[in-house]
């Protein structure tokens, strides 16, 4: 899956972070512009709720193009998550279901993820430390990691409970 560089992703987040912040239209509108720019697809037309499904929904994307979303005016009010972080993932979501429309929810996960992968600049221990637990197969290898670990603990107590074996036996011979 093709996401934009971090470069414009940056761009992307700065402008929906100020948007939520000011609810000025202009930087929502480059934000979904530079993204639909991107990935050649026309701009999708979104309509603003105060709330979907009676709040249970932040944003829904239909066959035809349309896009639901719940106004940043209205994601702060009544909701147990209604951080800017969480409203700026509803909408690479929902954008993530407007780009690839077969297996919708999967690619659309996948799409939200990776359009914030890279995004914040963290030291290099974190980066490392995120590196190593992404995947399935570092999660493997931490698996086989603690039964190696388990593995030499009691290689290790047999060692010391052959060595005070011996020890007894060359006490009691002499």
């Amino acid at each position: 899956m093709i996401v934009p560089p971090v470069a414009h992703r940056r761009e992307i987040d700065r402008n929906l972070a100020e948007f939520f912040r000011g609810h000025r239209a202009a930087h929502f509108n480059r934000a979904i512009s530079s993204m639909c720019r991107y990935f050649n697809v026309r701009r999708p037309r979104i309509e603003w709720f105060e709330y979907i499904d009676w709040g249970k929904t932040a944003g829904r994307t239909y066959e035809d193009g349309r896009i639901h979303l719940v106004h940043p005016e209205n994601w702060k009010r009544g909701r147990v998550y209604f951080s800017e972080r969480m409203w700026i993932q509803m909408i690479y979501h929902e954008m993530g279901h407007f780009i690839f429309w077969s297996d919708p929810e999967r690619k659309a996960d996948l799409f939200s993820r990776r359009m914030r992968r890279g995004l914040k600049s963290t030291s290099g221990r974190g980066a490392a430390r995120s590196r190593i637990r992404a995947g399935i197969s570092s999660a493997r290898r931490a698996a086989n990691r603690v039964r190696k670990r388990g593995a030499r603990i009691s290689v290790a107590r047999k060692s010391r409970r052959t060595t005070r074996i011996a020890s007894r036996k060359s006490r009691r011979v002499a």
